[in-house]
């Protein structure tokens, strides 16, 4: 059996019926917008007993999990769930799509905001693209690997959906 969706529609209706709304995103990306209620829990640092704990919630009670658009709450409920956690449920679309529904979000106004991680990763890999080609037509040929190294990077992650660069970027000071 797959792990269970919701819609952000079906979501909002839902969230008034109980259950817990878990964010799953970076610190800095949380903190930038998310859904009303949403208490934030870093992919990385989640886990199905620290979950119960902290928030009181029940097998009778869903567990929602967002994120920025749906794959990093989709590994999330599946750590959940092999965790032994009863009802969870990822939310299709994340807080992206919430907020194209007109949904409110929440910014908290402390701190400065923080560029999403799916951005960063792409600022990153352009950026070791550009200056791995710059430096090796500049005469430096194994300047070659960088690029040759992040296209590699990429494809594995856009085929595991696993990005090892989105992982190293997640744990960076500005996204905590």
């Amino acid at each position: 059996m797959g792990i269970k969706t919701i819609s952000v529609e079906d979501l909002k209706v839902k969230l008034g019926e109980g259950g817990r709304l878990i964010d799953v995103r970076s610190g800095g990306e949380y903190r930038g917008g998310h859904i009303v209620g949403a208490v934030n829990e870093p992919l990385d640092g989640i886990g199905g007993d620290d979950i119960k704990g902290r928030y009181g919630v029940s097998g009778d009670k869903p567990i929602y999990v967002t994120c920025a658009g749906g794959s990093r709450g989709m590994k999330a409920c599946e750590k959940l769930v092999a965790e032994g956690c009863g009802d969870v449920v990822c939310v299709t679309g994340g807080t992206r799509g919430w907020a194209e529904a007109g949904y409110e979000i929440v910014e908290v106004k402390a701190g400065r905001k923080v560029i999403s991680l799916e951005r960063q990763v792409r600022i990153a890999a352009g950026g070791l693209v550009a200056v791995g080609t710059l430096v090796g037509v500049l005469g430096v040929p194994w300047a070659f690997v960088v690029p040759g190294f992040v296209g590699c990077g990429l494809v594995f992650a856009g085929v595991t959906d696993t990005c090892g660069m989105g992982i190293m970027l997640s744990k960076m000071p500005w996204n905590k």
